[in-house]
């Protein structure tokens, strides 16, 4: 069915549908602007947050990402990232496929629809003009008729009146005749008006208006199958996308799946393992002794060594068990010696390797520049061969630098690493009280020990009571009692600072006297001379203990 043959006398309306279809697709066009702005800051949202919980350089938190939960975290952080790309380009295909595309398209539409009325207008007004002509040719032949019909009947009255003269029938007459040849003259030009209007009409309604109608409806028939192609433009560009947001949902999948719940609490003992032994069971002490010597009739015949040791023992025991251990307030030593063993030769091993590393990178540079020297040399036109003969100069230079640095980690590294397997059994022998002291007392500086974050150390503030003694009668005595007996020696592992009243500072590898052995408190009594004794962490000690005097 055609619009020109059946809707050839609806021309306003179809002015009124075409402008309207013009405007479903403006409509349409904004919502697609709209979708793409959506989906824009969609995307921009989604990469803010991506970014916004990505784990910073250099920071803490980097190390959290050892574990697998946490790469599974920043395996989604990154897919989302990808996610969000999808969306840009979601926009961007429409954008260009659709809304470019559509834009030019109305224009061009409306150009058209204009060109067609406008030609539809012109030929209505031509078959207007041509009514009118018609019009005013009837209007003239009738006015004609009815003047010559009057001229006649004029005429017959004036023959038939006797009183008129000759001379005026005569006139009459020759009105009469004029009228009548008026009247035909009037009828043939009607005659040829109306030949020619209904010619006129006839190519209008069977020609010209077809015509434009069918510019018109072929013109609206594009406009809807052109947004029909739009809506399957627009399905087709989500559906594009939807493998690659299928790629990134099955990584997150996959990322979930990769936790390994047994392995990160594996980590966390490998993070935060300091390489210290448990503390031993703790002995009970009898503070009755001192009393009892206090008023036994035979306490001054016993040795005035006892009370005095077993006091301070028992004050040190209850006071500061673990004095050596401080809060880290400054920088971090280079060869983070404020860390357990154990922490101090991950994070030593971790220095070496990234020295390692940089070595490396100096290297491949040493490498590049070297052959651009030899290329220089050959082609001096090419580039300077002395400025790269002092880089390399510089490079030497670095490289050298860094070995030392490797050297100094690795000795530290290789003192460590002695220091952390269990005592040889050849020392073991040389005191049976080692033996059964050896899984309890080693390394036990673990007690009373709170972790910083920064895997510094701080001491248990709870634990800060001293047994302040009262003094007796006896304070005399005790001051001139004789030195304890040497009962063994000992050799220091680790430096010890003794800053804390009762203790003795000592350094690695230094030979001591054994003067008072561990009670189970972790603590032993040394001598270094007659003047000066005090008591260690039995941890960073090796203990040698003379059997005689222990049989003694």
């Amino acid at each position: 069915m055609s619009w020109g043959t059946e809707l050839w006398d609806q021309f306003d309306n179809l002015e009124k549908h075409t402008q309207w279809g013009i405007e479903v697709l403006e409509k349409y066009i904004k919502f697609v602007k709209e979708r793409t702005e959506i989906e824009i800051n969609y995307a921009k949202q989604l990469r803010n947050l991506s970014k916004k919980y990505q784990t910073k350089k250099n920071s803490k938190e980097e190390d959290e990402f050892k574990y697998t939960s946490c790469k599974a975290f920043q395996t989604t952080l990154n897919e989302m990232n990808d996610y969000a790309g999808q969306h840009e380009l979601i926009s961007e295909n429409m954008s260009s496929q659709i809304t470019a595309e559509l834009t030019r398209f109305v224009q061009e539409l409306k150009q058209e629809r204009k060109s067609n009325f406008h030609e539809g207008r012109k030929a209505q007004q031509h078959i207007e003009t041509c009514w009118k002509q018609l019009e005013s040719s009837k209007r003239r032949f009738e006015r004609d008729c009815k003047e010559a019909d009057r001229a006649q009947q004029y005429f017959e009255k004036m023959d038939a009146d006797i009183n008129v003269t000759k001379a005026d029938v005569e006139k009459a007459r020759q009105q009469a005749q004029i009228r009548h040849q008026m009247a035909d003259d009037s009828k043939g030009d009607y005659s040829s008006v109306l030949q020619k209007f209904n010619c006129e009409q006839h190519d209008h309604y069977f020609t010209h208006i077809p015509s434009i109608y069918q510019k018109l409806q072929d013109m609206e028939e594009r406009r809807i199958g052109r947004l029909g192609e739009s809506l399957k433009t627009y399905a087709e560009i989500d559906r594009q996308v939807i493998p690659i947001i299928g790629k990134c949902l099955d990584e997150i999948t996959k990322s979930a799946e990769s936790i390994n719940q047994k392995q990160d609490s594996h980590m966390v003992i490998e993070a935060y393992k300091s390489g210290f032994e448990p503390p031993g069971d703790i002995d009970f002490e009898d503070f009755t002794q001192s009393i009892k010597r206090t008023v036994s009739d035979t306490s001054l015949t016993n040795p005035k060594t006892d009370g005095k040791s077993d006091l301070k023992l028992s004050s040190k025991s209850r006071g500061k068990l673990w004095p050596f251990i401080k809060k880290n307030k400054g920088a971090t030593p280079e060869d983070f010696s404020n860390l357990p063993p154990e922490q101090r030769r991950k994070k030593l091993q971790q220095k070496v390797d990234e020295l390692n590393k940089d070595i490396q990178k100096e290297i491949d540079q040493r490498d590049a520049l070297t052959k651009m020297k030899d290329v220089y040399m050959k082609n001096p036109q090419m580039g300077d061969a002395a400025s790269v003969g002092q880089k390399l100069v510089e490079i030497g230079n670095n490289i050298e630098k860094l070995r030392l640095e490797v050297q100094k980690f690795e000795a530290w590294l290789a003192e460590v690493e002695g220091r952390l397997p269990v005592r040889n059994n050849s020392s073991r022998r040389q005191s049976g009280l080692y033996d059964t002291q050896n899984t309890q007392t080693a390394n036990n500086c673990a007690q009373d020990r709170e972790s910083s974050p920064d895997g510094s150390y701080t001491e248990d503030h709870s634990q800060e009571t001293e047994v302040k003694v009262t003094p007796t009668e006896f304070d005399d005595d005790f001051d001139e009692e004789e030195p304890l007996p040497t009962i063994g020696t000992c050799k220091a592992l680790y430096p010890f600072d003794g800053e804390n009243e009762g203790t003795i500072s000592v350094t690695e590898g230094e030979i001591l006297s054994v003067i008072e052995e561990d009670k189970g408190d972790g603590w032993t009594r040394i001598r270094r001379s007659e003047e000066e004794e005090g008591y260690v962490p039995t941890s960073y000690i090796e203990v040698y203990l003379d059997r005689n005097a222990k049989d003694s």
